[in-house]
């Protein structure tokens, strides 16, 4: 079986990969050495690609207890389940000011939120090797590996302190609002 040429490009691209992997992976490193020296060595084993971190259960008590204060102060999901095509857009738009309203200010009241990002949108910005790709969306052409330049589109958001209220024992989480009967 003959072995085609690769071209400048590819043998590039495999010199640099190779170089990186000869300074973190010195059993690879040690194979690379005896190929240089003529010496017969065993093929080294590709490495695994990395396994990705197990799913664990989310316990859903802060989610529903969050919306909750959400529907409490802004009517939340009595928005969601309303069928707003029959309205017109400024009688949506007045509600959902309202909405809006009280939202913001269970958010402001019970977390703390700051962008992920603290450039500018719209500046240009390099992503180093090794930047957490659950901080940054990479967008477009995304080929190759990093670093990557482009253009800052959204900044992200975090949550960096949550104070939900303490619940009493007994409360039902699941309830997001109780029904109510006028007497």
């Amino acid at each position: 079986m003959s072995v085609s040429q690769p071209g400048f490009a590819t043998r590039l691209g495999l010199a640099l990969r190779a170089f990186l992997r000869i300074l973190t992976d010195g059993g690879f490193a040690g194979g690379v050495l005896g190929l240089e020296r003529g010496a017969p060595t065993p093929p080294v084993p590709a490495s695994e690609p990395p396994k990705s971190a197990p799913l664990r259960e989310t316990l859903p008590d802060s989610a529903l207890q969050l919306l909750a204060l959400l529907q409490q102060e802004g009517r939340f999901v009595d928005f969601l389940e309303e069928n707003v095509a029959a309205y017109s857009d400024a009688e949506i738009g007045g509600a959902a000011r309202v909405v809006h309203e009280g939202c913001r200010k269970v958010v402001r009241d019970y977390l703390k939120i700051e962008p992920v990002r603290s450039e500018n949108e719209g500046v240009r910005l390099t992503l180093a090797v090794g930047f957490d790709p659950a901080t940054v969306r990479l967008t477009g052409n995304v080929v190759g590996q990093p670093p990557f330049t482009g253009t800052l589109m959204h900044r992200g958001w975090r949550v960096s302190q949550i104070t939900l209220p303490k619940l009493a024992d007994g409360h039902d989480v699941r309830v997001l609002a109780p029904a109510e009967v006028e007497l």
